[in-house]
């Protein structure tokens, strides 16, 4: 089911009305139907596979806190095999298989797997990732195993994150689903406001930048210069506008209900460095490649001279194929990797010029550069193909064609109202980081409050795209 879409329109206040309305001992199992009901909107038969994983974490995380010795590892093991082996079916099956074919054709042997077209499961990768931390948590002794199965298929199944995050710790979530919520007035508030913005920036700004974007890079070939840089730049607001979007809204509406979700994306164009940007894009998945991908790379290599340029390598290019099976993303991972080990060498050099530079220039500098080239690695993240970008990073420059702007997909005006929508996204972006944001709003007269949230209201009537565009890590 669609955030936006009719049905959760009607989906939304139907179950957050019923969870206040029952008693508390019967609200988590009302959450495991909603969940289940939200997730079998797309193909029913897959919620199978939610509850086969579900089942072997569960009983694996038990057997993880009673074992000892060599037994907790292997459960462990069990666990993660399982959660991995099915992403990597689902999800990569296909995709390893053509390649390998590829590679014994190079070495002129003849053998060809048969592809299985498997439907993706959608939001595998972030069900299986929450899984994941679950079993690592117990293994590591910061979460005890879970005793109720239906609180644990609760915590990987909950719906507002359930296909796309924030990726939650168990230890944030659980014992959330124990507790009692009552109805709180600002609660509800904060929560709708929150997801009002999140509207608002999938509904005005990414879907509105979709249809440019993918007017150019569908047919990149076609293009050149200006319109290439233009569309580019556009995608690096499209999906963070689109990612950060659902996310607003996932948090929103578990606030609505008082459970309290981890904040996924943090004014990332606002980073001067590159660490200081996946400090603050999608941060439920940078702290998890950190913690159980980066941090166990680099112990492992203790002795191996630059083992921290090397577990950035690693973790980056497994994140990138995290993201999808084709070597775009591996690409635009390794282009982080990158990004990162010259960061690593770099950092010290940049603190002594710092001392000699204007403190404002040199944020500014990095700011710029930062944003640039996490601009330049979207190239590979939106191409369809490596053949593809890398005819637009070819054709980048000269600055040419600029004629061909009008022809993009959008008209003068609806480029006008997106840039404007953008600028408000930015203003609001330093008043959260300048004036504190919300509570910034909320010492503000009613009347400003209601101006406020009006014209957004506005803007999405007027300028939102309501043909039930899905979010673009749903494919994820």
């Amino acid at each position: 089911m669609l955030f936006n879409s009719v049905e959760f329109l009607l989906f939304f206040p139907i179950v957050t009305t019923l969870f206040f309305v029952l008693p508390n001992r019967w609200r988590w199992l009302f959450l495991l139907i909603a969940s289940c009901i939200f997730y079998m909107a797309w193909i029913p038969i897959y919620v199978t596979i939610l509850f086969l994983i579900i089942i072997v974490d569960y009983v694996a995380a038990r057997k993880i806190e009673a074992a000892s010795g060599g037994m907790r590892k292997l459960f462990l093991l069990v666990s993660v095999l399982a959660n991995v082996s099915l992403l990597a079916l689902f999800k990569y099956y296909d995709f390893f298989c053509e390649n390998f074919t590829e590679l014994l054709h190079l070495l002129h042997l003849t053998w060809k797997f048969p592809p299985l077209n498997l439907i993706l499961p959608i939001g595998l990768s972030f069900h299986t990732f929450q899984a994941l931390a679950y079993t690592i948590e117990v293994y590591n002794g910061k979460q005890r195993a879970e005793t109720q199965l239906g609180i644990y298929a609760l915590y990987v199944m909950f719906y507002p994150q359930l296909v796309a995050g924030p990726i939650e710790r168990p230890q944030n979530l659980i014992h959330q689903f124990k507790e009692d919520h009552p109805f709180e007035a600002h609660n509800v508030v904060s929560g709708l406001r929150l997801m009002l913005w999140g509207f608002f920036k999938k509904m005005v700004i990414a879907d509105r930048l979709g249809i440019l974007v993918n007017h150019v890079y569908n047919q990149p070939h076609e293009y050149s210069g200006i319109p290439l840089l233009l569309a580019t730049y556009c995608f690096a607001y499209q999906v963070y506008c689109d990612f950060s979007g659902y996310s607003d809204i996932a948090i929103g509406a578990a606030r609505v209900m008082g459970f309290g979700l981890i904040r996924n994306f943090n004014s990332p164009f606002a980073a001067t460095t590159i660490q200081d940007f996946w400090n603050r894009w999608h941060i439920s998945l940078s702290s998890f490649f950190r913690d159980f991908v980066y941090v166990p790379i680099a112990l492992t290599f203790r002795a191996v001279p630059g083992r921290n340029a090397l577990a950035a390598l690693i973790t980056m290019a497994l994140a990138g194929l995290w993201h999808g099976a084709n070597w775009t993303y591996v690409i635009y991972g390794l282009l982080h990797g990158f990004y990162l080990v010259v960061y690593i060498y770099w950092r010290q050099l940049s603190l002594r010029l710092a001392k000699h530079v204007d403190r404002r220039l040199h944020q500014l500098f990095g700011l710029l550069f930062t944003f640039n080239a996490f601009c330049f690695s979207c190239i590979f993240f939106r191409g369809n193909s490596v053949t593809d970008a890398v005819w637009i990073v070819e054709h980048l420059f000269p600055l040419n064609n600029a004629d061909k702007v009008g022809d993009l997909g959008l008209t003068g005006g609806e480029i006008l109202m997106t840039i404007v929508a953008i600028m408000i996204l930015e203003f609001v972006q330093y008043m959260e980081r300048n004036k504190g944001g919300v509570a910034y709003l909320e010492k503000q007269k009613l009347t400003t409050r209601w101006i406020c949230y009006y014209t957004l209201f506005f803007y999405i009537l007027v300028l939102g795209e309501f043909g039930g565009a899905r979010f673009i890590y749903f494919q994820f």
